[in-house]
């Protein structure tokens, strides 16, 4: 079975879930080809890589280049033009607009393919009629930010994309209630949860006294790092010991870096940047609590893997976290946008008899051991592309 997945780039060091699914599917036996926009040819990935038309800011080079590339598609893959075509018609899409399609899609429209499945919702939008084309099967992941925050200023993106046959991969049962919600039946939606290397991210150490909070996240005004911040400033004020690392980057560093020090926070917030896996688990073997404290989260993985190596884990409400960890049972969830509710929790967790924490860590370990493997992981993707 050959399985086309289309994703923005190559997976990077943190999307470890592309980078597992697409070896478990080759260990499997099929055969994966990967459609990005962007290609690197730095990749340890062992599969096809076939990257979408390279346009540049030469507007008359990029007009001879789609001449160039709407001729050849016609020449070579007549048959899936002229259906792309005509599925496009048919969902009222203008002359040019068809033409458009033709030229963006033509990586596409050359490949013989089992399944054509877009990694992120965002990525099928005016794609929606590819696979068909094609005569390969549609599948289509949600993950989060594409279900939950790209709709809200992009108002029925994916309405063309609910009229058609599709099979759903989401990684939460909120999110599958949000797709029934608009009209999709629950047959063609197929929850499959991330995984992680229960082996590598694994910690017998003896219970940690110190107090010493970690987080993982993208620097983005999403992941609730203001909040957090605010949280820790309130123990901080109570006179509190602790001391606080940020494993990541993005947009927000400068702005949270000077929250940290409006909050006299300095001695306290240390941000570490972005960290290899291996050095992620070093760190989080140092770490006490794990918080993720996001505003919207699609699941979560470094939750998963803070639970894994015995981090008491505190969380937000935000969607799949809310799944990810049980609350008072293998961690504990805190309504969003709340410092003073997660300042609380945070309190009470530190307060917890010795047995009570080791409680809480072993519940933890034993439900990711036994729920979120990516041996688990695969076996359900294979059966989500055998079943049709």
């Amino acid at each position: 079975m050959k399985i086309g997945i289309v994703l923005p780039s190559v997976p990077g060091y943190s999307e470890t879930f592309f980078t597992s699914k697409i070896r478990g599917l080759q260990a499997n036996g099929f055969e994966v080809i990967l459609f990005v926009n962007n290609f690197s040819k730095k990749t340890n990935l062992n599969c096809t890589i076939i990257p979408s038309p390279a346009f540049s800011k030469n507007k008359l080079g990029n007009s001879l280049l789609s001449l160039y590339i709407l001729f050849k598609t016609l020449i070579f893959n007549f048959n899936q033009v002229q259906s792309l075509y005509k599925l496009d018609k048919k969902d009222n899409l203008s002359f040019s607009k068809c033409i458009k399609s033709i030229i963006i899609n033509s990586h596409l429209l050359s490949q013989k393919l089992d399944w054509l499945h877009f990694g992120f919702g965002t990525m099928v939008i005016d794609r929606e009629n590819v696979a068909e084309a094609i005569g390969a099967k549609m599948a289509v992941s949600f993950r989060g930010f594409d279900y939950y925050v790209y709709p809200i200023k992009n108002k029925d993106c994916y309405k063309c994309l609910f009229s058609k046959k599709v099979k759903y991969h989401v990684l939460s049962d909120g999110m599958k209630s949000g797709l029934i919600n608009n009209s999709i039946s629950p047959d063609s939606i197929v929850k499959i949860t991330p995984a992680i290397d229960t082996k590598k991210f694994s910690s017998h150490s003896e219970l940690k006294t110190k107090n010493n909070f970690i987080t993982i996240a993208r620097l983005n005004w999403i992941k609730g790092l203001d909040y957090t911040l605010e949280a820790l400033s309130i123990l901080h004020k109570r006179g509190v010991d602790f001391s606080y690392k940020i494993v990541g980057d993005g947009v927000e560093k400068e702005r949270l870096k000077f929250l940290v020090h409006q909050l006299d926070l300095n001695k306290k917030v240390v941000f570490l940047g972005k960290l290899e896996h291996d050095e992620i688990k070093n760190e989080m073997e140092k770490a006490t609590y794990y918080i993720q404290y996001s505003l919207q989260e699609g699941f979560c993985n470094a939750a998963l893997e803070a639970q894994a190596m015995g981090l008491l884990c505190i969380v937000s409400d935000a969607e799949g976290l809310s799944e990810n960890v049980i609350n008072n049972e293998t961690g504990f969830i805190v309504p969003k946008r709340k410092p003073e509710l997660l300042a609380s929790k945070i309190l009470e967790a530190m307060s917890l008899e010795q047995n009570e924490k080791e409680t809480i860590i072993k519940d933890a370990k034993t439900r990711i051991k036994t729920n979120f493997t990516i041996e688990n992981q695969i076996n359900q993707f294979v059966a989500f592309y055998k079943n049709n």
